[in-house]
């Protein structure tokens, strides 16, 4: 029993380590390769597992090994854009100045049903708004509305808003975020004021969010915001 968590254990690093290096690309993201490797990290990584009799560090090697084929593959495709073609394919144009290329989808082997469900998950309920609608190679789909159909946005509008900044989390549950106050470039010395001026310490609050601009959001633990 005890083997069996060690070895589980020293799998599930090794596999950790090993997708970190891949990147941060979400499943839904992946390029075909990238997920091809994917699958066989995780068909190899439970070989040692059901097989007791397999050093857990031929799985390593293993995983290792795909891991390197993949950054190296990654490596020729950024360099190379014929590589990248055959690994990945290319986009492909579904709806082309407001007409669907159905002779595109029959390549593709994508039927109308598949094209409404991908302009759904777009907020995209009626097709007669769409100019352009382009399949990503990961198999995403990105749309382009009419011009008509488009949202007013400030520069249309011609207003002047009041200029805002990406509040990030300094303080969580107690503990500050170093990462966020390198990124905001603040001293200790304003967190401590703040807390100080909403007479709280840092083990007592719960959220402390602050942007460059200098607004913040202060929420004391056991309190609501």
């Amino acid at each position: 029993m005890l083997t069996t968590i060690v070895r589980t254990l020293i799998s599930y690093v090794f596999i950790i380590v090993g997708i970190r290096l891949m990147g941060k690309r979400q499943i839904g993201d992946m390029q075909p390769g990238e997920l091809v490797i994917t699958l066989l990290i995780s068909e190899i990584a439970a070989t040692p597992l059901e097989d007791t009799s397999q050093p857990v560090i031929i799985g390593a090697t293993a995983i290792f090994s795909l891991v390197a084929l993949e950054l190296g593959m990654s490596l020729i495709s950024m360099k190379s854009f014929f590589f990248r073609k055959i690994l990945s394919g290319k986009s492909a144009v579904i709806i082309k100045g407001g007409k669907i290329d159905q002779t595109q989808m029959k390549k593709l082997r994508m039927t109308i049903l598949d094209l409404v469900e991908l302009l759904r998950a777009q907020n995209v309920y009626d097709i007669s708004t769409v100019d352009y609608a382009v399949l990503e190679t990961n198999g995403s789909l990105n749309v382009l509305l009419k011009t008509s159909e488009q949202p007013a946005t400030v520069g249309d509008l011609k207003l002047s808003p009041e200029k805002k900044s990406l509040p990030l989390p300094v303080i969580c549950d107690g503990k500050i975020i170093g990462e966020s106050v390198e990124a905001l470039g603040i001293t200790s010395q304003r967190i401590q004021k703040l807390l100080k001026k909403n007479k709280a310490e840092e083990k007592d609050v719960f959220l402390l969010s602050l942007d460059s601009l200098g607004n913040y959001t202060l929420i004391k633990k056991g309190k609501e915001l």
